[in-house]
């Protein structure tokens, strides 16, 4: 009898858990929106401060977004691979970004995209062009054909 009392128990705790989680609801991820199967190269970045910094080529510093959330990117002399996210509409969240250690040389933009890239925040589109939102100005990338 006492066999069948606890196997009585487990059973009644299993169908009790069961049942609350069962009911809990997990949060979608958020959708990946337009961007995802999207290249683009850097135009320009535009800071705050009106400054203006070009690529001494535009095909150094390219972002590709793929749909399942993973992005490849290029920032002149390193390559890298991350995620991102668009939790709402025009915003835009970037993971972290597993980048090579390369040297690049005098002139690069390498230095300056990776202390932005987690301060990007936001994005439009405009023109056909991409334009990411960061606390010190806005990246402009067209796209690759």
């Amino acid at each position: 009898m006492t066999h069948n009392w606890v196997s009585l128990k487990c059973c009644a705790l299993s169908l009790a858990v069961g049942l609350i989680f069962g009911c809990v609801q997990i949060a979608p991820q958020a959708p990946l929106d337009g961007l995802g199967g999207t290249s683009w190269q850097l135009v320009k970045f535009q800071g705050g401060d009106g400054a203006v910094l070009m690529p001494d080529d535009k095909v150094k510093y390219t972002i590709a977004f793929t749909a399942d959330g993973t992005l490849n990117v290029r920032f002149d002399c390193n390559r890298g691979r991350g995620t991102w996210t668009s939790p709402g509409p025009n915003q835009l969240q970037f993971g972290p970004l597993a980048l090579t250690r390369a040297m690049c040389p005098p002139g690069s933009l390498h230095d300056h995209i990776v202390r932005q890239w987690p301060f990007v925040r936001s994005y439009t589109i405009s023109g056909g062009n991409l334009f990411l939102m960061a606390d010190g100005g806005s990246y402009e990338f067209e796209p690759i054909r």
